[in-house]
């Protein structure tokens, strides 16, 4: 009753456009009359509103979802031809202006075909005619135009051109996406204020190279989780046969170390250069490192990083709630120097038994003193002796 009432009020405040301006496109309504723009932040429909004259209604009739606020009214637009109805709301589990978010879940094809759980979350609702007629019966058809977006919570980019010391590739919205951009970027300190600089000769091996997966212009519900990452020779994530990982779920090279992940819009790790062998025989060693990030929601991440609560990926797998699909980022190409001398001289321990290294260095040092000191008063006693 409320919404009969208000619609009756506001009645007087009917389309400027009149069904006799239509022309040919006074018509009945077809299912082709909506258009669903599936954005980075918002969705935006577009009803061809001739149609709706044409059957009795204006757009200030047309409701979403039910929801009577201003943010999810109508707006006429008839500087297009045809002239349409726009809706346009935010993709906010808590003002999508009355929006089902659903997320389901299959299994992975292609490079993420190890995983048996990719999921999508689909934001779907309707929008419906309100018929304003007071009385038992109505002539005016009702009208009701569905839509839906489907935002893969798992990605995948490929490209074969970056920069050297970064890389920042946009995604462009298939059905729909919640980040507008991922970049990948090198620094060489480990506050990430310097960029790295690939020096024309590569890098030296064991060099720290501290490394940032960041997300813009992604939802605020969500935080970025890198899922696995990995160095391959070729610039394509899917396309070498010669790779190695850097850490993949619960598990993690000694020598990689996670700084920062799960916990904000980007996240952060660092490991030491290293050199394929197969390239033994070349001056420079090349390759090109893969990230694959998940997307996760920020009451849920937590848990994704707890190794005895993670499924394994399987055939058996089921949906893990707040857990997304995946994009993978690759970084520009990384060069590490062949020979050198000072990568040779330089140790390189792993940062767990760096304290154990030190005690055994400590414990040898003072047994090897321990043995000079007796050495040291045996002789002086036979000297002694001798000169008796």
């Amino acid at each position: 009753m409320k919404i009969i009432l208000l619609l009756l009020s506001i009645i007087g405040r009917s389309s400027q456009l009149s069904v006799g301006e239509c022309g040919t496109e006074a018509r009945r309504p077809q299912i082709t009359d909506i258009a669903v723009q599936c954005g980075t932040s918002s969705i935006d429909l577009a009803i061809e509103i001739c149609p709706v004259l044409y059957t009795g209604y204006n757009e200030t009739l047309l409701i979403l979802n039910q929801m009577l606020d201003t943010v999810c009214r109508a707006t006429l637009d008839d500087s297009v031809t045809p002239p349409v109805a726009r809706f346009s709301f935010p993709i906010d589990m808590t003002h999508a202006c009355g929006s089902i978010f659903k997320t389901t879940s299959a299994a992975g094809t292609g490079v993420f075909s190890e995983f048996s759980n990719v999921q999508t979350v689909n934001i779907s609702g309707v929008v419906r005619s309100a018929d304003p007629t007071n009385g038992m019966i109505t002539y005016n058809a009702e009208l009701k135009y569905f839509y839906s977006c489907a935002y893969p919570l798992e990605y995948l980019i490929n490209e074969t051109q970056i920069d050297v010391s970064a890389s920042s590739i946009a995604i462009k919205d298939n059905n729909g996406s919640f980040i507008s951009t991922l970049s990948m970027e090198l620094f060489s300190d480990t506050n990430f204020t310097q960029p790295l600089v690939m020096p024309e000769l590569g890098l030296e091996l064991r060099t720290s190279v501290f490394v940032e997966v960041k997300a813009t212009n992604l939802t605020g519900q969500y935080h970025v989780l890198l899922d696995r990452c990995y160095a391959s020779l070729s610039r394509l994530p899917s396309n070498s046969s010669i790779l190695f990982n850097l850490f993949v779920p619960c598990s993690k090279d000694e020598f990689t170390t996670m700084m920062e992940n799960g916990e904000s819009q980007s996240s952060r790790f660092r490991f030491p250069a290293f050199r394929f062998i197969e390239q033994q025989n070349e001056t420079v060693s090349t390759y090109y490192l893969h990230c694959i990030i998940r997307l996760c929601e920020k009451s849920a991440c937590s848990s994704f990083l707890q190794c005895n609560n993670r499924r394994k990926r399987n055939a058996l797998d089921t949906a893990e709630p707040g857990m997304t699909k995946s994009y993978t980022i690759s970084s520009s190409e990384i060069i590490t120097k062949g020979d050198s001398n000072e990568s040779k001289d330089k140790p390189l321990i792993a940062e767990e038994e760096k304290d154990e290294s030190a005690v055994g260095l400590g414990v040898a040092v003072g047994v090897l003193a321990f043995a000079c000191l007796v050495s040291l008063c045996v002789a002086a006693v036979f000297y002694k002796r001798l000169k008796n």
